[in-house]
């Protein structure tokens, strides 16, 4: 019955909006028990299609001529340090953001933007960050975020919510978390509260004021007495008998 209520709002709907409600519909069912996986599949497969067809019928209106959109082109950002971002993007990828058995399906990269999903909804329950935001965190570009959270949606382990806005700038995506396993993995370690990684820099913190520590090698010191110890007294030379 769900099966069929679902299949036929998929082959009804007409925007991206409608889309997107259907998609989270769809995968509360499959978390309730309501369908199978197999009819998960094939209902998901078929949203994804009728979506791509809906957007492919979009036509912006009020463009000039010779260009794609109304909004200026976006500027390539680069990393400032590179050696940082590479750095930052191992450790985040070796900080187990997933269980082992999903992560083998993902590059360095890719674990690194996981990671810094599963903090997002670890801490707010869903990932409003843009896409940009999410590169600089991870360490990567923005064409490997975007590669990596489209993979993850592929593979059923989130949902990629769109916000539109006619005649002015998208707002960022949610993506939420649905696969249990990565829930679960996500849950233990918000527990134990791992490091959170952000570009910002904090000030220097100032030195420690108080007395210098003595050293077991300073000299000076004997054991039971805080007076420097007194110097050895010299004994006379002793004197030559040999011509009396």
């Amino acid at each position: 019955m769900f099966h069929a209520a679902m299949q036929a709002a998929i082959e009804g709907a007409r925007t991206l909006a409608q889309m997107d409600e259907l998609s989270r519909q769809l995968w509360q069912g499959h978390g309730s028990g309501a369908l199978g996986d197999q009819e998960t599949q094939a209902l998901a497969e078929r949203l994804h299609g009728r979506r791509s067809a809906i957007r492919e019928g979009i036509r912006p209106v009020g463009i000039p001529a010779g260009r794609m959109s109304l909004f200026q082109p976006r500027r390539s950002v680069r990393s400032p340090d590179k050696s940082a971002s590479r750095e930052r993007r191992r450790l985040l990828a070796c900080s187990g953001p997933m269980p082992p058995q999903i992560a083998a399906r993902f590059t360095e990269g890719q674990r690194a933007v996981l990671r810094i999903i599963g903090d997002e909804v670890a801490a707010k329950g869903v990932c409003g960050l843009c896409i940009d935001a999410i590169a600089a965190r991870a360490g990567v570009c923005r064409r490997l975020a975007q590669t990596a959270i489209r993979l993850a949606e592929g593979d059923g382990l989130v949902t990629i919510q769109e916000r539109r806005h006619e005649g002015r700038k998208n707002s960022p995506n949610l993506v939420r978390i649905i696969s249990r396993e990565w829930q679960a993995w996500v849950r233990r370690g918000a527990r134990q509260q791992p490091p959170r990684f952000t570009l910002e820099r904090t000030a220097p913190q100032p030195k420690a004021i108080g007395c210098k520590a003595l050293h077991p090698t300073d000299k000076g010191i004997t054991l039971g007495t805080n007076s420097p110890a007194e110097p050895v007294k010299k004994l006379p030379e002793r004197q030559s008998f040999a011509h009396r």
